[in-house]
C-alpha cells in the first residue's frame, strides 16, 4: 500500500477520514496513531518493531535528560562548588545524549549499512591476499527508517539544548514519529512544529478539506502524469546504460532529474495535502529549485527539511566546536575574510556532504554524489568576488533575462550531472556513463523512434510534456508569490468545482495506470 495505490486512496485513507470525524476529539490521536501502525505494517510488516523501539527509545532518553537536569538543579541549590557541579551534569547530560543517539543511528547503520561497510572490509583485505574474513550481513530495513531516525535524533538533541520540554506523553511521541502520511519519503518534521497539532486532534473544516485534497491531487498529477509515465525509458537506460552513448544518456539523465523532481515533490504534497485535512502543517520540501541562480540555492529549495537538518545538528555544531572556532580564526586571520571564511566552511561542509550523500544509499555513487556538490559549493563561494568583480567590470546587469538564463542553463548542467551518478547503478557505471555522453553523438536518435522502444509510447511523452509545462508554469506563478488555491477559492462555486473536477478528470484520463502499467514505487522511500 502506497499513496498513489487504490487500496489507499479509495479504502485505507477514507476510512481514517471518516473514524476520525466520528471519533471524540480526545480520542482523535489515537486513530490518527493506529492509521499509521496499520499503514507502516502493510508496508513493512513485523518490521514495526524497530519504529516500535525508536519511540521508547527517545521516550526515555528525553525523560532521562530532563530528569538529569532536575537533578542537578536540585543539587545545586545545597552545594557550595556550583561551578564543578555544574561541570559533572554537564558531563553526564552529554553522555546521555551520545548514548540515545547512538542507539538511534546504530539501529540505522546496522540494518542498512552493515552490508556495505563489509563488503568493503573484505574488499580491502582482499587487494592485500587476505580471504573474505568478514561474513556478508543482509537485513530486511523498514520503509521511512531514514526519516523517522533523523526526527528521532532531533528531538533527543532540542530536548538536551532545551528547545522544547522532554515529552513524558508516550502517545504523543509516538505519533510525531509515526504519523503515516510522512512515514515513507517525510518531510522530516520537527517535534516542536508538528507534535501538538497532531495530538490535539482538530475538527475537520471545509478549508482544510478543500485545500488538503487540492494539494493531494496536484502530488497525484505530477506523480502518475509526469513520473510514472518516464520511468519506463528511464528505467531501461539506467539498467542497461552499456546499450547507450551520446544523446541518449543525455536524455536520461534529464529525464530522471525531472522524474525524481516530480515523483518526490509529489508524495510531498500528498503528504502536505493530507496533513493539512487534519489541520496539521506539514514542512515544504521544495520551493521550485530549478529557479534557483546557483548549486547553493538549488539546495535551499530542493528537500528543504533535509538541508535545514544537516545544517542544525551537523553544520553547526562542526562550525562551534573548539577545533572549528580556531580553524576559522586563522583562516581569516591568514588568507582575509573571504578566502577565510570559505576554507573555514569546508570542514562543516564535509560533514554535511558527506552525510547527505550517505544518508541517500549503501552505494560510493551517493557518496560521490555528495561530494560532487561539496565541490561545486565550494567553488561557487570562493569565486562569488570575482563573478561581481568581472561582470561590474563589464557593465552586466546580474538581474537581467540574459544574465539569468545563462545561471539556470549552468545550474541545469549541475543537477543533470549530480543526478546521473546519483541514479547510476554504482560509481563505476556512472563514470562509463558520463564518458559516453561523448561518444556517439547522434541526433538522430531525436527522430528515428529508438526512444518509443524503450517502454514508451509517444502518448506517454506527450502527457509527460504536458504535465512538466503544467508544473512550469505553476512555478513561475508560485515564483511571483501568487497563491493559486487562493485564487481558486474566490471563484464562485460552480467555477470551483468545475476546475476541481477538471483536474480530476485530467489525472483520470492521463496519469499513468491500470493495465499495461506496471506501480511504479516511491523513489525515496527506497533511500
Amino acid at each position: 500500500m502506497t499513496y498513489t495505490s487504490p487500496l489507499y486512496l479509495f479504502a485505507f485513507f477514507p476510512l481514517v477520514l471518516a473514524a476520525y470525524y466520528f471519533c471524540p476529539q480526545r480520542h482523535r490521536s489515537k486513530v490518527l496513531l493506529l492509521a499509521s501502525y496499520i499503514f507502516f505494517y502493510s508496508i513493512s510488516g513485523k518490521l514495526l518493531i524497530y519504529l516500535l523501539l525508536s519511540t521508547l527509545l527517545i521516550h526515555h532518553g528525553g525523560l532521562w535528560l530532563g530528569y538529569c537536569k532536575a537533578e542537578g538543579e536540585r543539587e545545586l541549590l545545597a552545594s557550595q562548588d556550583k561551578k564543578a557541579l555544574k561541570a559533572v551534569y554537564a558531563r553526564k547530560r552529554r553522555r546521555i545524549l551520545w548514548l540515545s543517539i547512538g542507539f538511534q543511528l546504530g539501529i540505522l547503520l546496522v540494518l542498512k549499512y552493515s552490508n556495505f561497510f563489509v563488503k568493503n572490509i573484505n574488499g580491502i583485505l582482499h587487494i592485500f591476499s587476505f580471504k573474505e574474513v568478514v561474513p556478508a550481513l543482509h537485513f530486511v530495513v523498514p520503509i521511512g527508517i531514514s526519516f523517522y531516525t533523523l526526527q528521532a535524533v532531533s528531538y533527543l538533541v532540542d530536548v538536551y539544548y532545551e528547545k522544547i520540554k522532554p515529552d513524558d506523553n508516550l502517545e504523543r511521541l509516538a505519533l510525531y514519529l509515526a504519523f503515516f502520511p510522512s512515514l515513507m519519503e517525510g518531510p522530516i518534521c520537527r517535534y516542536n512544529h508538528t507534535a501538538d497539532s497532531l495530538y490535539s486532534g482538530k475538527p475537520l473544516d471545509y478549508k482544510n478539506l478543500t485545500y488538503g485534497l487540492q494539494r493531494v491531487l496536484w502530488g497525484l498529477f505530477k506523480k502518475l502524469i509526469i513520473a510514472d509515465r518516464l520511468n519506463p525509458l528511464v528505467d531501461n537506460i539506467f539498467s542497461t546504460p552499456g546499450n547507450y552513448s551520446g544523446i541518449t544518456i543525455i536524455i536520461g539523465a534529464v529525464l530522471y532529474t525531472f522524474q525524481l523532481y516530480a515523483d518526490f515533490s509529489g508524495c510531498i504534497d500528498m503528504t502536505i495535502g493530507t496533513g493539512e485535512i487534519f489541520g496539521v502543517i506539514i514542512p515544504e520540501n521544495f520551493r521550485q529549485p530549478f529557479f534557483a541562480k546557483n548549486a547553493s540555492e538549488f539546495w535551499r529549495r530542493w528537500h528543504i527539511t533535509l538541508g535545514t537538518w544537516l545544517k542544525d545538528y551537523v553544520f553547526y555544531p562542526i562550525s562551534l566546536t573548539k577545533f572549528g572556532k580556531k580553524l576559522g580564526k586563522k583562516s581569516r586571520e591568514r588568507f582575509g575574510k573571504h578566502l577565510g571564511q570559505v576554507l573555514s566552511s569546508a570542514l562543516p561542509l564535509l560533514g554535511v556532504w558527506l552525510a547527505n550523500g550517505f544518508w541517500h544509499g549503501t552505494g560510493w555513487h551517493y557518496i560521490f554524489f555528495g561530494m560532487y556538490y561539496l565541490v561545486i559549493i565550494l567553488l561557487e563561494n570562493l569565486m562569488e568576488p570575482w563573478v561581481v568583480t568581472v561582470t561590474n567590470a563589464l557593465h552586466m546587469n546580474r538581474e537581467s533575462i540574459l544574465y539569468r538564463v545563462f545561471q539556470t542553463i549552468k545550474l541545469l548542467i549541475i543537477v543533470f550531472v549530480g543526478e546521473l551518478f546519483f541514479a547510476a547503478r554504482n560509481l563505476t557505471l556512472g563514470f562509463q556513463m558520463f564518458a559516453s555522453i561523448f561518444t556517439g553523438f547522434h541526433w538522430s536518435v531525436l527522430t528515428d523512434g529508438s526512444l518509443l522502444k524503450l517502454g514508451v509510447s509517444i502518448q506517454d511523452f506527450y502527457a509527460a510534456f504536458f504535465g512538466l509545462l503544467t508544473v512550469l508554469i505553476v512555478g513561475v506563478i508560485h515564483e511571483r508569490g501568487i497563491s493559486i488555491r487562493d485564487k481558486v477559492s474566490a471563484w464562485r462555486m460552480p467555477a470551483r468545482f468545475a476546475f476541481l473536477y477538471a483536474a480530476i478528470f485530467v489525472v483520470l484520463i492521463f496519469g499513468a495506470y491500470g493495465e499495461g502499467y506496471l506501480p511504479v514505487k516511491l523513489i525515496y522511500a527506497g533511500f
